[in-house]
């Protein structure tokens, strides 16, 4: 079978935003090279019938449900391992984050398998799969195919959009897997939203972030008031955090979270190439800045010279009054 598998990740009876894009790049892959799209979910009684179909809405036709620890990597190694095995996927196709890199890590060397890890972008040619994957800090893209099967490919996170394509309802197919004594051994203490200043920033639609051009760390109060405002989360350049203005949570850039809100406000941000790569894939890009030469506005959707001290207030104040009438 020339088909695709994804990871569909869930909690608290909806999938994860990073799964359901991974879900969408699958289900459209597979039509492009001819083969079946199906996902594998891991779970408790949680997984309902009726949760499980609804990947279908993402272009699914089949999802694997499988009953065992949620949130853990081994065991869907285990679980996906398997299915594989049994049913001749030709790739596996992973949303990124911490989660989908250990189990993408794992099925790669259960399988023996090539693997391509912060690809970008995937195309069909000739029948199979292409995996863009970025070097040299984004300066090139570089294109990855496989010999022999499966393929593993990790996207970055958020690499792939969610795409409702009204498929309806997937075929639901229980798998019964026997876990490996050491997919055991770890268990899930707590898990739990992330929220203030540990927002999940990788989720967030609107992103206002600030670096050095705060001038101190009571500067980030702007972003905070704008970020509420506009009802979004507030975001950091690793010199500010490192200077210890604000948490690592918030952290952008090369060494810190990739991110693709809708609206992303950069105030008294440089743009350095390592930043730019966490959050290059914003839909719209703001940037505040009193330098007119800084690297940010050579890529941004809409640059301000100014002094952010005095522009951000009025904007928050705007939006106040904009929401308010």
């Amino acid at each position: 079978m020339s088909g695709i598998l994804t990871y569909a990740l869930h909690y608290e009876g909806a999938f994860n935003k990073n799964s359901l894009g991974a879900v969408s790049e699958g289900a459209k892959l597979a039509k492009e090279i001819g083969g079946e799209a199906a996902a594998v979910v891991v779970g408790g009684d949680d997984l309902t019938d009726e949760l499980c179909a609804s990947l279908g809405n993402y272009g699914a036709t089949k999802v694997y449900r499988v009953k065992g620890p949620e949130g853990l990597g081994a065991p869907v190694v285990d679980a996906m391992a398997k299915i594989i095995g049994d049913d001749g996927y030709s790739y596996a196709l992973f949303g990124g984050g911490l989660l989908g890199f250990e189990i993408g890590a794992g099925l790669t060397a259960r399988l023996g398998a090539g693997v391509t890890m912060e690809v970008t972008a995937v195309k069909a040619q000739g029948g199979k799969l292409v995996a863009e994957r970025p070097i040299l800090q984004d300066s090139a893209i570089v294109d990855v195919d496989y010999v022999g099967e499966p393929g593993i490919i990790i996207g970055r996170l958020n690499a792939f959009d969610v795409v409702e394509s009204g498929g309806g309802a997937a075929q639901v197919v229980d798998v019964e897997v026997s876990f490996e004594e050491h997919s055991n051994r770890a268990v899930m203490v707590q898990r739990g939203e992330q929220r203030g200043a540990d927002v999940n920033i990788e989720d967030a639609e609107i992103l206002v972030a600030g670096g050095r051009g705060l001038g101190k760390a009571e500067g980030f109060e702007l972003c905070e008031s704008l970020a509420g405002a506009l009802g979004g989360a507030v975001a950091a350049t690793r010199a500010v955090v490192d200077a210890g203005w604000y948490p690592y949570a918030a952290q952008i850039g090369q060494t810190g979270k990739t991110v693709a809100p809708k609206l992303y406000l950069a105030a008294g941000i440089s743009g350095a190439i390592q930043h730019k790569v966490g959050m290059q894939a914003s839909e719209n890009i703001v940037a505040i800045n009193k330098d007119a030469n800084a690297p940010i506005f050579e890529f941004c959707d809409l640059g301000i010279v100014g002094d952010l001290n005095a522009i951000m207030p009025k904007l928050t104040e705007a939006v106040k009054a904009k929401k308010g009438g």
